[in-house]
């Protein structure tokens, strides 16, 4: 007999599909994740299953050695910043077109870009110019975006809020800009894994992002603004089976956003033990704390984030402004280490997030999300998430 294709799951399921940039999707997105995680092996295996893949575009070329070899033995400085700066434009354009042809025209591929980034304003040019079907941001507000894709109209943008105010700020601001958003996705500060949308670590359960209070109220937004059926809304944090989906749908959103359960499928682009350590850690084995650019975020307590903690409040009263960035990628407009902010992080997030691409659980920052795993502590297959996350009734944790 042959097994229930994804589209008869979902619909069995009781769930509506994601309509989005002329396209039927399923209703599953998979978030941006990086450094190096969800490249194009990731996003276009989820793609060619008829969901929305996503390209983080961060510092990119530590999947190609050609790339990363360009500035070696080159001095910390402006030449070297150029350097890698091009290098990552390069990686980002080759992974977009490798996951294209991953995704043989099916689903969706697309980019994320931080707005908190120096390299914000070239990765979304080249994102565009490489054919991504969207652009997501998150990790400040874009408030430039409608105009850095003026030329191309039919890229779906996508930015990445957490409670209805901020969407009706950027709402104003993107409608006099004459565009609005494609789909605005709802990230849940106190669920989600990264960087948070709160603007302290103390602010992360405020009641004003639930789900309950924020999806209802941006969706009477988007009818106030006569647009309902043009801009999709999808929920992001705490997702882990079926009914998690079905419950974001009746409360209004169009689709679900996963970045962990997806972190830790065997297509994923981090090495092995990257998906190890964030399979095996509970709720009980994570922190929230302030990263280097400011912002809350959320990470597994590994051995170097545990040490780190305990000399956080020393390094931040020794913190001071420096001339340039002495780490190898001066990636951040805004830096806690380089520019001696004294309540942010005071670690270079880019070495961290590589070590952590590596599996380097003693050295790397492991961001990761609320709630056990649909497959418990097993790496299984984006296939076999997907019909995981369109079938109710199954327990967390079950086996594939």
């Amino acid at each position: 007999m042959t097994p229930p294709s994804l589209l008869d799951r979902m619909a069995a399921a009781g769930l509506r599909p994601l309509r989005l940039a002329g396209r039927q999707l399923l209703p599953i997105v998979q978030g941006g994740m990086g450094v190096g995680i969800s490249a194009h092996r990731l996003a276009g295996s989820v793609a060619a299953q008829g969901a929305w893949g996503t390209i983080a575009s961060v510092d990119l070329r530590r999947h190609h050695a050609d790339l990363m070899a360009r500035s070696e033995g080159l001095r910390d400085g402006p030449e070297k910043k150029a350097v890698i700066e091009q290098a990552n434009q390069e990686a980002l354009a080759r992974e977009i077109g490798l996951a294209r042809q991953l995704a043989g025209g099916r689903g969706l591929i697309a980019v994320n870009v931080m707005r908190a980034v120096s390299d914000y304003a070239a990765s979304v040019r080249t994102a565009l110019q490489q054919g991504a079907d969207a652009l997501v941001v998150g990790a400040g507000l874009p408030l430039d975006l409608p105009e850095l894709a003026q030329d191309h109209p039919g890229t779906a943008l996508v930015p990445i809020l957490s409670d209805a105010r901020g969407v009706a700020l950027l709402w104003r601001k993107w409608e006099r800009r004459k565009r609005i958003p494609s789909a605005i996705i709802i990230e849940h500060p106190a669920l989600a894994g990264g960087h948070l949308g709160a603007a302290r670590v103390a602010d992360l359960g405020d009641p004003r992002f639930d789900f309950e209070t924020v999806l209802p109220a941006v969706r009477q937004q988007i009818r106030d603004a006569g647009v309902e059926g043009q801009v999709a809304l999808i929920a992001a944090g705490g997702v882990r089976r079926c009914e998690d989906v079905q419950r974001l749908q009746a409360l209004g959103a169009d689709a679900a956003q996963l970045g962990t359960a997806f972190a830790t499928t065997a297509e994923c682009d981090a090495d092995p033990g990257f998906k190890q350590v964030l399979a095996r850690a509970r709720d009980e084995d994570l922190v929230e704390f302030t990263s280097v650019a400011g912002l809350p975020a959320r990470a597994v307590l590994t051995p170097w984030l545990s040490k780190y903690l305990k000399a956080e409040a020393r390094l931040q009263s020794v913190a001071q402004l420096k001339q340039r960035c002495t780490m190898a990628f001066d990636c951040l407009s805004q830096c806690g280490l380089r520019d001696g902010l004294k309540d942010w992080g005071q670690f270079c997030i880019d070495q961290r997030l590589g070590a952590a691409m590596r599996g380097e659980a003693g050295k790397g920052l492991f961001f990761r999300g609320r709630g056990e795993l649909p497959f418990g502590a097993q790496i299984a297959s984006v296939r076999q998430l997907l019909e995981r996350l369109l079938t109710p009734g199954i327990p967390l944790g079950s086996p594939a």
